[in-house]
């Protein structure tokens, strides 16, 4: 589920079904108050995953300039796009450390964002993480599904199940069914159409 790159394709020795979480999130979210928000991807890499995100929820989307300087380390020059007075809906496909939301909380806090919401398919949450983003004054809340585990005593962290989304490519993969008709709707990327046998993976 949400491989870190399409490349990452190549280096299965199997046929892959490349599953992602964007709907599950988007229902999050979808059911709330999303009057002036926006949605921001942490950087241009992730920009177009961010742009498909925003459209299933029928929002604008921005981008941090960001640069790594080092493992744990990055800098986000700038926001190309509105976020000021606005709620950021921050996507990403996973976060590790939180060095990068950090630096990007603040650059919003600059831009003149009022909070943000922290969504992301992969909460490793190593290191420093947890002491990073909880409790921090920007963030709203912090919502990952649960393909890593995930503490519970986070009052800001909501988990998300991709239990339904497994089993549902699990039945059309045994029923010779479409896995992209799965994700209509949802940037082809992550979704691509099955090229050999089929093993369900998956931002």
């Amino acid at each position: 589920m949400t491989l870190h790159a399409p490349q990452v394709h190549g280096f299965f020795s199997v046929p892959v079904d490349h599953l992602t979480a964007l709907g599950i999130l988007a229902d999050h979210f979808r059911v709330q108050d999303l009057t002036d928000t926006v949605v921001v991807s942490p950087d241009f890499g992730n920009a177009k995953t961010a742009n498909q995100f925003a459209r299933l929820l029928g929002l604008p989307v921005a981008a941090g300039s960001k640069r790594r300087l080092g493992d744990d380390t990055v800098v986000i020059d700038t926001i190309v796009g509105d976020v000021a007075g606005k709620r950021a809906i921050v996507l990403d496909d996973e976060i590790a450390t939180g060095g990068s939301i950090v630096e990007l909380l603040e650059r919003l806090a600059a831009e003149g964002a009022r909070e943000v919401s922290v969504a992301t398919t992969h909460g490793l949450f190593t290191g420093k993480a947890h002491e990073r983003l909880r409790g921090h004054p920007m963030i709203r809340e912090v919502v990952a599904t649960d393909t890593v585990p995930q503490v519970s005593d986070w009052p800001e962290l909501t988990v998300l199940s991709v239990a339904d989304l497994f089993a549902e490519a699990m039945r059309r993969i045994h029923e010779g069914e479409s896995i992209s008709g799965m994700f209509d709707g949802v940037d082809p990327t992550h979704a691509p159409p099955r090229s050999r046998a089929r093993v369900a993976a998956r931002s």
